[in-house]
């Protein structure tokens, strides 16, 4: 008897309430700044959820796909916090 499923299930849970928290935030948040978090957290949580996916199911393919969230959870959230600080993303 193995552990393993029922604590990727636990888990999966946790990081699923987590994204529906995030997500109110980011509709009901009081500032910019707030929402921006939310965002941000927001894609962790993704990111998260698509390795506990891939452990789950033992793929890797997933693997690569947390890859792909995380930068692009970077690149977006790097690109709108300068947009919202100097009202551009390019120079």
């Amino acid at each position: 008897m193995t552990i393993l499923p029922y604590a990727l299930l636990i888990s999966l849970g946790a990081v699923t309430i987590s994204m529906f928290l995030c997500l109110a935030r980011l509709v009901m948040g009081p500032s910019i700044v707030d929402r921006l978090l939310a965002l941000d957290t927001l894609f962790l949580n993704a990111t998260c959820l698509v390795v506990i996916l891939g452990i789950y199911w033992t793929s890797t393919f997933m693997f690569e796909g947390a890859l792909l969230v995380a930068m692009l959870g970077f690149v977006s959230t790097t690109a709108l916090a300068r947009y919202f600080t100097t009202g551009h993303v390019i120079d």
